[in-house]
């Protein structure tokens, strides 16, 4: 019996702790925005269940996991066991659901809605039925969250890398601990969609730009201002009509991050000839202000709206006009390189053209490698 008493105080102790560390709002952590190609330490990254057929329910990793450290829901609120909610089998990327799982599951149907029912056209390529729109946290809900150790090296992708000679009047400012004020300008993705902090729901992480700041902040100890001019749904072409808004913050960087808006068919040369005439605007009345051009992750490829050799093609439009003084953050690549080892489904905040919570800390972690060095030994 008492042995019973010490294990019953011992089990409701680890599920008081549980609870309360679930409850905990939000923190900023230095190590989930240290860049993931650089760490051995995968923090977070998020997949969604599928089922669509007899076999049981799986997601792949990035990486190959030499250890799994945690797997929870993506509000953090649920922390799921192996053996009874997931198995993992060493030496391969994929997690593997038992019968009797917690962790949500779907079905493909799941995610697609009748034509016409929905706010947006949303027609899905293969000419069926729409892709689901999640307005708010719909996909965030559906999807789970996975901390684990992988072998170095494993990212064959882009590692966006600390840009002194691109931007040094900025990070002189930073590590002098003088102010930075940085305009930002965009689309919705800048303005935080989907995010969960933006949708309100648990864990409440900040979408990549307040990410950004935070990251800054504690890297340098210098105070940085971010003014967010982002608007959903506008393109290159609204950009330029906004440089006097961007003039009156008087920044010291602007971030330029659009390209998702213009893939539904604006040319690459147009793209490019708006940026640059973004970047010379300002430049007219603040000649020493510096830019980090942002080319946009992938949309979804199932979306008939999205033109997807658009992509690559802005990439290189703006990759074109990097100089001492203009630093391009190539999320369009690592969204790429993400993608040949998972879904879209996996990434996605609203099913067709945003973020999700791990896909802005990812956002944040690109900007943070151009403007952050590298520590010399990552964990």
């Amino acid at each position: 019996m008492k042995r019973f008493l010490v294990l019953l105080v011992a089990l409701l102790a680890a599920a008081i702790a549980r609870a309360e560390e679930a409850g905990k709002p939000w923190q900023f952590s230095a190590a989930s925005l240290q860049p993931f190609w650089a760490s051995t330490t995968m923090e977070g990254e998020s997949v969604l269940f599928l089922k669509d057929s007899d076999a049981p329910p799986k997601a792949s990793l990035l990486f190959v996991p030499t250890r799994i450290l945690a797997v929870r829901s993506s509000s953090g609120e649920v922390t799921y066991e192996e053996g009874r909610d997931y198995t993992w089998q060493s030496g391969t990327r994929e997690i593997v659901l038992p019968p009797g799982s917690r962790i949500v599951v779907k079905t493909p149907q799941d995610i697609r809605r009748a034509p016409g029912s929905q706010p947006y056209r949303l027609t899905h390529r293969d000419g069926g039925d729409e892709i689901l729109f999640g307005a708010t946290h719909e996909y965030h809900d559906m999807q789970t969250e996975v901390t684990y150790e992988h072998a170095p090296g494993d990212w064959a992708g882009p590692k966006p890398g600390f840009a002194a000679e691109l931007l040094p009047r900025t990070l002189k400012r930073l590590a002098e601990k003088q102010p930075v004020t940085i305009a930002l300008l965009g689309d919705s993705i800048s303005t935080g969609c989907n995010a969960s902090g933006w949708a309100n729901v648990a864990p409440r992480q900040p979408p990549y730009q307040d990410l950004l700041v935070l990251n800054l902040e504690a890297a340098y100890g210098a105070k940085v201002t971010l003014k967010n001019l982002a608007v959903g749904g506008m393109d290159t072409s609204w950009g330029v009509t906004q440089m006097g808004k961007v003039i009156e913050v008087q920044p010291d960087l602007v971030i330029l991050a659009f390209g998702m808006n213009d893939s539904a068919g604006r040319p690459a040369a147009e793209f490019q000839a708006n940026t640059q005439r973004m970047i010379d605007e300002v430049r007219k009345a603040r000649p020493d202000t510096e830019f980090i051009l942002v080319a946009t992750m992938l949309g979804n490829k199932d979306w008939t709206t999205l033109h997807h050799e658009l992509f690559p093609q802005f990439r290189d439009a703006l990759a074109a006009l990097a100089k001492p003084g203009v630093a391009l953050a190539d999320m369009t690549s690592v969204w790429a390189e993400m993608l040949k080892h998972k879904k879209d489904c996996d990434l996605t905040g609203n099913g067709v053209n945003h973020p999700n919570d791990f896909g802005h800390r990812v956002y944040a972690q690109v900007l943070s490698a151009l403007l952050i060095p590298a520590r010399e030994k990552q964990p």
